[in-house]
């Protein structure tokens, strides 16, 4: 048996191993132990988990191949539409796309591949039909869910989920950007929106820009990325989050009452210069009721006429909540 082969049957055994360990092992120098590491890697044999310096190898998950041999039978429009829609971050944090991600889920849920990918186009496409240009309209969400709403249009650039198969693209990304304060996945989300949103201030022909601020504190703010790296040159509206005793996010809230009073008591409009249209962002609507009373705020101070709101991600139902985000 060749040392290639050694050092896949150690790491078969250990598990998941180091590549310190697998040196100290063998005493072969490290450059030669990577070498064939790499070689395993390349051959898609094993995978690696961690950051340098703490990595560690593991044997690579065997998952069905999606070549020709064996999805003869399936329609490759549909395989085209998973390839570019499916992600999923699995449990211990292995980013998985495409088709790739789509056998993984079905594995691990006991389904059945060839069925599930029409069941999930299907779904997809229902969902896709209230997308125009790609941009969902959700000003009726609004109206089902407020007495009265302050702004003159909503718009989402994704929903955040989708009924039996869980989180989108865009809402996997959103989750795991925001609580893990991962700045290349941020900034993976900004490409993805920017266009999007540059759109809608065309279209709206906005000349201010508000940002939804954050109630949750962490070291990288989603928020603060976005107003950052958007680079829409646009003059800043000033909305702030009042400090309390007790910080309460709005996450945290089930009832839409609770959300409302939060969002009244606590949201505040440090601002007085004039404007004509303005864009207000956040990242995920859930309720809505922090977006919808900052621009109730903005009618009664009379800042602008025209408000309009965009999230990355909404649900789907009237008042919904995205606890996660």
């Amino acid at each position: 048996m060749n040392t290639k082969e050694k050092i896949y049957n150690y790491i078969l055994k250990e598990r998941q191993v180091s590549a310190n360990k697998i040196v100290d092992n063998f005493g072969l120098s490290r450059w030669a132990i990577y070498k064939h590491l790499n070689k395993l890697l390349e051959e898609n044999r094993i995978s690696k988990i961690g950051v340098p310096p703490k990595v560690f190898y593991l044997i690579k998950e065997k998952k069905l191949s999606y070549t020709a041999d064996n999805l003869f039978s399936f329609d490759k429009k549909k395989i085209k539409i998973i390839e570019d829609s499916y992600l999923i971050i699995t449990p211990s944090g292995e980013r998985k796309e495409g088709m790739e991600g789509f056998i993984y889920w079905c594995n691990k849920n006991n389904l059945d591949v060839s069925k599930t990918i029409g069941d999930y186009v299907k779904t997809l496409e229902k969902y896709n039909r209230y997308k125009k240009e790609g941009i969902i309209n959700g000003k009726n969400k609004f109206q089902s869910t407020f007495k009265e709403v302050f702004l003159n249009n909503v718009y989402y650039l994704d929903f955040y989920s989708i009924e039996r198969f869980g989180k989108t693209k865009l809402g996997q990304l959103l989750l795991y950007g925001k609580q893990s304060g991962n700045k290349k996945i941020i900034k993976e989300i900004i490409e993805i929106i920017k266009p999007k949103i540059k759109k809608i201030i065309r279209t709206h022909k906005i000349d201010a820009v508000g940002f939804i601020p954050w109630t949750v504190k962490r070291e990288i703010q989603i928020m603060r990325e976005l107003e950052k790296w958007l680079k829409l040159n646009k003059a800043r509206i000033k909305i702030e989050k009042i400090k309390t005793e007790i910080t309460v996010p709005q996450k945290t809230l089930s009832k839409i009452g609770d959300r409302i009073e939060n969002a009244e008591k606590t949201i505040i409009l440090t601002e007085n210069v004039k404007h004509k249209n303005i864009l207000l962002i956040d990242d995920a609507i859930g309720s809505g009721a922090t977006m919808n009373e900052v621009a109730r705020q903005i009618k009664d101070k009379k800042i602008a006429k025209k408000i309009i709101g965009v999230a990355i991600t909404g649900s789907f139902k009237g008042f919904d909540v995205i606890s996660e985000v």
